[in-house]
C-alpha cells in the first residue's frame, strides 16, 4: 500500500542508515552520536528562540507573555536567587504556545534534565499554586494547591508564585532584556545531570 504524504520526505544525502531501528549497527549509532554531539549544544539557542515566540501574545493580560517571563526572572534575579532558579523563572511559561492546557508540563519537560528536583517540582506545579490567585474567578478551587500541603517543596513553590510569578504583570516594573539572561541559560543547559542518555552524551561529547 502506498502512503501519500502532504510534505516531502527528506533523506540524508550523506548516510545510508537503517529503515528499522532494530537493524542499526554500532557504526550507525556512532554516526548518529556524532550528529547529536553537534546538535545538543545548540539547545539553548532553540529554547531562547522558542521563548521569544511569547512576544506579542497578550492573551488579555496587561503585558505580553514574554514580558511576563522576563519580569518574573528579573524579580528573581534582583532578589539574589541563583542562576538555575532564575532560569526556571524565565522559562516557567515557555510551554504557553504548545501546552495551552498544561503549559507547566512543557516547561518542566524542557528543564528536567538540567535542574534540581526542588526547582523541577516548583516549575511542574506552579500552575496549580498560581491558581490560588485566580481559580475562584473561573469556577475552580483556589485551594487546589493544598493537596500538596506538607510536601518538601510546597513552600518553595508558593513563594515563587507569591514573590515572582504573581506580581509580574506590571508594565512599569523593571524588566531586564532577554540578553541579560542568555549567559545563565547557556550555563544551566550546558550539561544534563538527569537523563537516561547522560552517559552516552558524555561519550559523544568527548569523541
Amino acid at each position: 500500500m502506498t502512503v501519500e504524504h502532504d510534505a516531502p520526505i527528506h533523506e540524508s544525502p550523506t548516510h545510508d542508515s537503517f529503515v528499522r531501528m532494530q537493524d542499526g549497527t554500532a557504526d550507525d549509532w556512532r554516526v548518529i552520536g556524532a550528529e547529536f554531539a553537534q546538535f545538543a549544544p545548540k539547545l539553548p539557542d532553540r529554547v531562547l528562540a522558542h521563548l521569544k515566540l511569547l512576544g506579542g501574545d497578550f492573551g488579555g493580560f496587561r503585558v505580553d507573555r514574554l514580558t511576563h517571563s522576563l519580569q518574573t526572572a528579573t524579580r528573581a534575579a534582583k532578589a539574589g536567587r541563583d542562576e538555575e532558579y532564575v532560569a526556571c523563572a524565565l522559562l516557567h511559561d515557555i510551554g504557553d504556545t504548545l501546552g495551552s492546557y498544561n503549559h507547566f508540563d512543557i516547561a518542566a519537560a524542557i528543564l528536567k534534565p538540567f535542574v534540581s528536583d526542588a526547582n523541577l517540582w516548583m516549575v511542574q506545579h506552579h500552575g496549580i499554586f498560581q491558581g490560588y490567585y485566580f481559580f475562584h474567578h473561573i469556577g475552580l478551587d483556589r485551594h487546589l494547591r493544598d493537596q500538596f500541603s506538607g510536601h518538601a517543596h510546597y513552600e518553595r513553590t508558593a513563594e515563587f508564585c507569591e514573590l515572582y510569578d504573581n506580581p509580574a504583570f506590571d508594565a512599569k516594573a523593571e524588566t531586564l532584556p532577554i540578553g541579560e539572561f542568555e549567559p545563565m541559560v547557556r550555563r544551566v543547559f550546558a550539561q544534563p545531570r538527569n537523563s537516561i542518555y547522560k552517559a552516552s552524551t558524555a561519550v559523544a561529547a568527548n569523541a
